[in-house]
């Protein structure tokens, strides 16, 4: 039996031998291999990926103003290629200090300040029993992000008005002391009840026994939201705070820009207020460009930075 085994795997072996060697797929063969699989889910998704393309990447060839002197007799293929010109003249720039401090003074702020509270009004309305209260609770935290920003301007400005006339200071809206504050509560105070939406969706996914085991052993609600609920929203928290780090530089333009004044500007003057006095109302496109896509690029590397630390502290990214 076991000679006649040999012989079997002895002739086998001198089979494969013979055969010709049979070369892996190239990557264009996989790739239409894989069409050939999944051809129906590509069409059904080709006119988002079209919708995409043309309004998120076809405009992305504007980017090359920010190397040429516009001309806007030649579009946007033509001018006279400047290289880095505009970049030198915006960090010569007289204002580029100023513009550069308020612009990360407003956003850290905002970003700081509107990361933490959404998670505190999770884990609080996640402790509220009453379907009917945590309903009405989160109706009454979500109407704001619904308003629209100038209506809710002048409802913040009139709050704020109050608050300055009660604290003796009737100029809240026009003093760059306390105008910074000023915005970063009215955005929280807008969008908290909205951005808490998924933390609540990943308390909603905590298993309850979970609960009830913290409880057997005599944990309270405090207890129950530092050893329970904390660590389960503890990735969702990593991958939003990401990203948001891609934006840190974004100070929303139409709010702050609402909220400019003679007195204020100073304190106010950010990148996005700036690039739009630049580029519409001076008309001097490329220099605006060259802004944007500044601003752009320090918000990637905050991105990839954030990340790379998420992935090497706690294994959590999004890439």
């Amino acid at each position: 039996m076991s000679a006649q085994t040999s012989q079997g795997v002895a002739a086998r072996t001198v089979a494969m031998e013979a055969a010709p060697d049979r070369k892996k797929p190239g990557l264009l063969d996989r790739i239409a291999d894989h069409f050939r699989r999944y051809w129906q889910l590509w069409i059904l998704t080709a006119p988002a990926l079209f919708f995409v393309g043309l309004f998120a990447y076809v405009p992305m060839w504007g980017i090359q103003l920010a190397f040429r002197e516009f001309d806007p007799t030649k579009g946007l293929t033509g001018g006279k290629f400047v290289g880095f010109k505009y970049f030198n003249e915006f960090f010569h720039n007289p204002l580029f200090g100023e513009i550069m401090t308020n612009t990360i003074r407003i956003s850290l702020w905002t970003l700081v300040m509107g990361f933490i509270f959404p998670i505190i009004l999770a884990l609080l309305i996640n402790q509220i029993g009453s379907k009917k209260i945590k309903g009405f609770v989160q109706t009454v935290t979500y109407m704001p992000a619904h308003a629209h920003a100038v209506n809710a301007l002048d409802m913040r400005a009139e709050v704020f008005s109050g608050l300055g006339r009660f604290f003796g200071d009737e100029s809240l809206m026009g003093s760059t002391s306390a105008i910074t504050a000023v915005y970063w509560i009215s955005e929280v105070w807008q969008h908290v009840g909205w951005n808490s939406i998924i933390y609540l969706a990943a308390l909603a996914g905590v298993d309850t026994s979970l609960y009830e085991a913290a409880k057997i052993d005599g944990a309270g609600r405090l207890q129950l939201i530092r050893y329970v609920d904390l660590p389960a929203i503890m990735p969702t928290c990593a991958i939003l705070l990401i990203m948001n780090m891609g934006s840190v530089l974004n100070v929303g333009f139409d709010k702050i820009y609402l909220m400019q004044n003679s007195l204020n500007m100073p304190a106010t003057e950010v990148i996005a207020t700036y690039t739009y006095k630049i580029g519409i109302i001076n008309g001097q496109y490329s220099y605006s460009t060259a802004i944007g896509l500044f601003n752009t690029l320090v918000n990637f590397v905050f991105l990839i930075t954030a990340n790379a630390i998420a992935k090497r502290v706690s294994d959590t990214s999004i890439f």
